[in-house]
């Protein structure tokens, strides 16, 4: 059956403006880093980006090595795009980064100009696009002068194979410089996507301030800490669909500790007194900064992306919320 996009797709959305760019972001994009690749139901995996652009989410972030395997989750998308969203892309931002390893031998991940160009080249040939909205340095290279690394982000704007340049993982004075560079090459860096959660606070030490200052935009990964913040740790058992019962090196089931998990559950109360799932309490806790343009979340089933795009009913916090917020995080 035909797909036909939601009439009312930008009815509730909220959108951000990126920076000082030109471009928005809705306040909640979907990442594509789980559950996307090879291993995927693929049908649930169109579902949910076709539910997700019914819900006004128009970005869609991957990057080289997602999957698994690597570049699995390119290829998926790149076959819902041209099944049911083609007609749709001059709605949609779609991003992908470079940075981590691909290929066998020493031009396969990193930063050098000859990896990040040949893998924008290989990302695109998986979608079967002739340009993304956005690419990514993926991370810092310590090996490679930065003045390369942005180089080829430069030459990927300027040969229409991107729109715009970004970083992710890159710390405070690494952004400084990096966006130094592209304001001098004439290719404003557009944003930078941090880790960032209740539980991973560390862009809050510099970081927002920088991006501030420099008009760069900031889409946080993992807002949900790999799904902590959610209601699916509250039990007495870890579920065994969840992301800590599956081989991950991100959330593993030590890292459910019993004074996390007494911080979610006092969390969970005042999402409760908002009338907010415990999820968007945590959405709505990340998008309070008027520096933060977008939330990045992941997974697994529509009903996921849709308490998600809930949780922007009601991103205004009272002193007192802020407080008891705190409170419990310190405790």
């Amino acid at each position: 059956m035909t797909y036909t996009a939601a009439k009312t797709r930008y009815d509730s959305m909220s959108y951000r403006r990126c920076g000082r760019s030109g471009l928005k972001l809705p306040g909640i994009s979907l990442g594509l880093w789980h559950n996307f690749g090879g291993v995927t139901v693929y049908e649930n995996a169109r579902a949910m980006v076709r539910r997700a652009f019914d819900l006004g989410v128009t970005h869609f972030d991957l990057a080289n090595n997602y999957g698994p395997p690597p570049g699995a989750a390119e290829e998926t998308f790149g076959k819902i795009l041209h099944q049911d969203l083609f007609s749709y892309r001059d709605e949609l931002i779609i991003s992908t980064k470079a940075g981590y390893g691909m290929w066998p031998g020493p031009y396969g991940e990193w930063g050098s100009r000859k990896y990040l160009l040949a893998s924008l080249d290989q990302s695109l040939k998986r979608m079967g696009l002739d340009y993304v909205d956005i690419f990514y340095s993926h991370r810092f290279d310590p090996d490679t002068p930065l003045e390369e690394t942005m180089g080829a982000l430069d030459t990927a704007v300027r040969s229409g194979r991107a729109l715009y340049a970004g970083i992710s993982n890159y710390s405070p004075e690494q952004t400084r410089e990096a966006a130094r560079i592209l304001r001098e090459l004439g290719t404003p860096c557009l944003i930078h996507q941090p880790s960032y959660s209740m539980f991973n606070r560390w862009i809050e030490d510099g970081l927002l301030n920088v991006l501030n200052e420099a008009g760069i935009g900031c889409i946080c990964f993992s807002p949900l800490a790999q799904g902590l913040l959610t209601n699916r740790y509250l039990g007495d058992e870890i579920p065994g669909d969840s992301r800590a019962a599956s081989p991950s090196i991100f959330l593993r089931p030590q890292h459910i500790t019993e004074e996390k998990l007494a911080k979610v559950r006092a969390l969970n109360e005042v999402a409760q007194e908002r009338g907010q799932t415990m999820a968007q309490l945590a959405l709505a806790w990340v998008l309070r900064h008027e520096g933060v343009t977008s939330a990045l979340i992941g997974a697994s089933k529509v009903s996921q992306i849709e308490d998600s795009a809930g949780a922007l009913e009601n991103l205004t916090f009272i002193e007192a919320e802020l407080s008891a917020i705190e409170a419990i995080l310190a405790s």
